[in-house]
């Protein structure tokens, strides 16, 4: 791993040189890189480089950001830890991986917090106003990035080998999760047996029995063909996967701040635009994986099933505040209350 960065180093450290101002953009020449946890045509590498394209037109190409699609800087520890170092300027991540750099984003993993209506709108009233979107940042800051926004790529469906119908199912469960203790601990409590992986080993892990299930949003068990070597997908609706832009802090605090300002406006707004290309996207390989495995079982739990999750789901809280580093409690509370503010503004129940 040490040569691995010793090389990205050299061939990747960003370079900037003083040019002459173009149209709204006031500062120089930039080449920037962004590495994205997804591969190309996934839903993070799309939007990076409509971001990408956006800030070029912006600056008159002056702004030029070059997007890696998952797998070309490594994996997806590797891509957080690139980015907080410098070597890429930015990095499209999840709530969970990020973890290891920022516990902090754990508290975005917490199951039945958020609606399943309008979870888009929800998460744009938080980003533009939310109290916990401050909080989160200033944790993010203190290990050298800055979160731009959270988005929504779709819930979270547990693809297995065995049926799901009901809470007792879990039982022992060989589950596949991102790296972070609070997705553990959740696990735990409805009784699976969760373990960690990378995202590139998920298919042999499935193939080879090592696990038994996964979770992913329904495009990206399609993508990485999951569901080639499992049967049932089913869906709790405990949680979204989120998704989180965020830039190295020394690279943003460089910038003049009208290229702050339209990169954080770019990802504020995307929180709303993508609603669309995330709902198309999903559907749209749900059927793929219906015609080309017709045996595969959907399944949407109850809400007498569901219900036996949230009572466990609520007891896994106080974890995060003993995982969740320095001012776990304040952050949780202030989400709690922001999505509580959000809803009640967007008329959601």
């Amino acid at each position: 791993m040490k040569n691995f960065f010793i090389i990205l180093l050299a061939v990747l450290i960003s370079t900037s040189a003083i040019g002459v101002s173009a149209g709204e953009y006031t500062g120089g020449k930039i080449k920037a890189k962004l590495a994205s946890e997804e591969l190309d045509g996934d839903f993070m590498t799309v939007y990076a480089e409509e971001f990408a394209q956006e800030m070029k037109k912006w600056s008159d190409g002056k702004i030029d950001i070059a997007v890696y699609p998952y797998g070309t800087l490594g994996e997806t520890r590797d891509i957080n830890e690139l980015c907080q170092i410098g070597v890429v300027d930015f990095v499209f991540s999840d709530y969970a991986w990020i973890s290891s750099f920022v516990p902090q984003a754990q508290v975005l993993a917490l199951h039945y917090i958020w609606p399943r209506e309008k979870i888009n709108e929800t998460l744009h009233w938080i980003v533009k106003n939310g109290e916990s979107m401050k909080i989160l940042e200033a944790k993010f800051r203190d290990k050298g990035l800055v979160p731009l926004a959270i988005m929504f790529e779709g819930w979270q469906w547990i693809t297995s080998k065995k049926p799901i119908n009901s809470l007792a199912d879990m039982k022992g469960l060989k589950l596949r999760l991102m790296s972070s203790k609070l997705l553990v601990e959740n696990y735990k409590a409805y009784g699976a047996s969760p373990t960690p992986m990378q995202y590139g080993e998920i298919y042999g892990g499935l193939q080879t029995g090592i696990i038994d299930a996964q979770m992913q949003p329904i495009f990206g068990n399609y993508s990485m063909k999951f569901f080639e070597v499992t049967d049932y997908e089913t869906l709790i609706w405990a949680e979204p996967f989120l998704g989180i832009p965020t830039v190295n802090k020394k690279f943003f605090d460089s910038l003049p701040k009208n290229a702050q300002d339209k990169m954080r406006q770019y990802w504020v707004d995307a929180t709303l635009a993508s609603v669309k290309w995330t709902d198309e996207r999903n559907i749209g390989d749900k059927e793929k994986i219906m015609k080309e495995k017709p045996s595969t079982t959907f399944t949407v739990l109850d809400e007498e099933k569901i219900s036996e999750f949230k009572a466990i789901a609520k007891t896994v809280y106080p974890e995060f505040v003993k995982i969740g580093g320095d001012g776990a409690q304040e952050l949780l509370d202030a989400l709690l209350k922001d999505v509580d503010s959000a809803k009640k503004e967007l008329g959601v129940k």
